[in-house]
C-alpha cells in the first residue's frame, strides 16, 4: 500500500469515527474508500467490518452511564444480535461476489435514505405503540435478529437502523436507545470478526490503519458533537452515500 493510500485511509477512518459519533453511517465513509483503493467490494466490505469493530467498543464504554438499568435488557437480546450477525455473515460469504455486487449498491441507498431521514425517524418513533410485555419482547428479538442480519451481511449505517427499530418499540430517552444500540452494535461487529477472521477475504493492512483511526475519530468526534452542525453533516454524508450508490450500481451493470 503507498503512501497516499495510507493517508487517504486514516482521513476516511477519522472521519467515519467522528460522524459515527455525531448522526452515524461512517461506514458509508470507510467501505468506499477501501475500494478505491482497489480492493473488491467483499473484501472492502468484510475489511471495513473487522475495522470499524473497536469503534463500536469505544462507543459502549463512552456511553455507559446511560446503559445503567438496561444490563438485563441488553442480556437477553444479545443471543439475537449474536445469531442474526452469524446468519448475515455467512450469508456473505456464500453469496457470489457478482450477487453481492448487484445487491450492495441498493443497501448503501437504503441506508442513505435511512440516514436522510432520521429526524422524521425520531419524531415518529418518539412514541412507540402500547403493546403487552410478551409482544414487545417478541417483537423486539426479532427486529434486532433482522438487524443483526443486516449487519453481518452489510454493516453499513447500521446504527440508524438499530435505533429506528429500538425506538419503534421501547419508551425510553433517545439517549438511553442509542446507549443500548451501541452495545449490539459492538456485539454484531465482534461475531463479524469471529466469522470473517477465520473464512473471509481481509486485507489487514487496511484494518490496522482504519481501525485505529475510527476510534480516534470517535473519541474527538463526541467532544466536537455539541459544536458541528449536525444538519449539515447529514446531508453531506446523505449526498455521499447517493453517489457512492450510483458509482457502485453504474459499476456493477
Amino acid at each position: 500500500m503507498e503512501i497516499g493510500e495510507i493517508v487517504f485511509l486514516l482521513g476516511a477512518g477519522l472521519l467515519a469515527g467522528a460522524v459515527n459519533a455525531v448522526a452515524g453511517g461512517g461506514s458509508l465513509i470507510t467501505f468506499p474508500a477501501l475500494i478505491a483503493t482497489g480492493l473488491p467490494p467483499v473484501t472492502a466490505n468484510v475489511t471495513n467490518s473487522i475495522a470499524v469493530c473497536p469503534g463500536h467498543l469505544a462507543s459502549v464504554v463512552g456511553s455507559r452511564e446511560d446503559l445503567k438499568g438496561q444490563r438485563g435488557r441488553a442480556w437477553r437480546l444479545l443471543p439475537a444480535a449474536i445469531v442474526g450477525s452469524v446468519l448475515g455473515a455467512v450469508l456473505l460469504l456464500a453469496t457470489p461476489a457478482r450477487a453481492f455486487e448487484l445487491i450492495v449498491p441498493f443497501l448503501v441507498f437504503t441506508a442513505t435514505v435511512l440516514l436522510a431521514c432520521q429526524k422524521k425517524l425520531q419524531t415518529l418513533i418518539g412514541h412507540p405503540r402500547q403493546a403487552s410485555q410478551r409482544r414487545q419482547t417478541i417483537t423486539l428479538q426479532a427486529l434486532t435478529g433482522l438487524g443483526a442480519i443486516y449487519g453481518g451481511y452489510f454493516g453499513g449505517a447500521l446504527g440508524v437502523i438499530l435505533v429506528a427499530v429500538l425506538a419503534l418499540v421501547l419508551d425510553e430517552p433517545m439517549k438511553r436507545i442509542s446507549a443500548l444500540k451501541n452495545v449490539l452494535s459492538a456485539t454484531i461487529a465482534l461475531a463479524n470478526v469471529a466469522v470473517f477472521v477465520l473464512f473471509g477475504p481481509v486485507s489487514w493492512v487496511s484494518v490496522a490503519v482504519i481501525a485505529p483511526a475510527t476510534m480516534a475519530g470517535g473519541y474527538f468526534g463526541a467532544h466536537l458533537a455539541r459544536r458541528l452542525p449536525n444538519a449539515a453533516l447529514r446531508w453531506t454524508i446523505v449526498a455521499f452515500g447517493a453517489t457512492v450508490a450510483v458509482i457502485l450500481l453504474l459499476r456493477a451493470l
